[in-house]
């Protein structure tokens, strides 16, 4: 099930069960996908056009992994080709998100364009230190 591309290993499995806002893919069994690495389907089938962004919870076993859905999964069939994005969702960070609105895959929601940052982060991970925090001021 999985393929290689000529620029770097990307992980294609495909999909085997959507139950509700979960789907199950099967991969490789010896190349699985990192648990919260993100996963897309992207398909347009029978007019319904789908651009979904999956991460991965758990493996399964026998190659299968189980995501849940970060949209909509109306549309979503079996078989189709779902790519392992190699990373998990990241999201901007920095001053410029400040006062802006995203939403879960760190996209702007709130039409004022794209947000001019350089660093992203994972949204699983650990809390800062709390003497990193610095209280806000009145």
């Amino acid at each position: 099930m999985a393929t290689t591309s000529d620029s770097a290993s990307t992980r294609v499995g495909k999909v085997t069960q959507v139950i509700g806002s979960t789907f199950d893919a099967k991969f490789d069994e010896d190349n699985l996908p990192a648990i919260y690495n993100a996963v897309k389907i992207q398909s347009n089938e029978k007019g319904v056009e789908l651009d979904l962004t999956g991460e991965i919870q758990q493996h399964l076993g026998g190659g299968k992994v189980r995501c849940v859905a970060l949209g909509s999964t109306d549309g979503l069939i079996r078989g189709k080709d779902c790519i392992d994005t190699g990373k998990p969702v990241s999201v901007p960070v920095g001053d410029a998100t400040l006062g802006r609105v995203f939403n879960l895959l760190g996209e702007p929601v709130d039409g004022r364009g794209p947000v001019e940052t350089t660093e992203s982060r994972a949204i699983h991970q650990d809390p800062p230190a709390r003497t990193c925090l610095k209280p806000a001021s009145r």
